[in-house]
């Protein structure tokens, strides 16, 4: 990772922390659910999960981190994916 990436994965990282999921008291980062997040000079992608498929803002927590990570001003473009594999902390057995 080139150093000016590893700054800006900070600075993603701070922003992602700022994001709590609605069901439990703990930020996305901390519950495990950021599982890739990949810097391409101004572009950013991501996969994350959730902590259900049914979860109730499967549709507004990724939007949620985009626009996060989208007000960090070195980030031009920001992509957020949905992923099931491997399985979210809570359904992992």
């Amino acid at each position: 990772m080139k150093p000016e990436d590893s700054l800006l994965m900070d600075k993603i990282v701070e922003k992602l922390k700022s994001v709590y999921d609605p069901e439990i008291p703990v930020d996305i980062y901390e519950l495990g659910l950021i599982y890739d997040v990949r810097i391409n000079e101004k572009k950013v992608s991501m996969d994350m999960t959730l902590t259900s498929p049914h979860c109730p803002v499967a549709e507004s927590l990724p939007m949620e981190v985009k626009r996060s990570v989208e007000e960090i001003p070195e980030i031009e473009e920001v992509e957020v994916k949905i992923v099931w594999d491997p399985p979210s902390p809570e359904r992992r057995q």
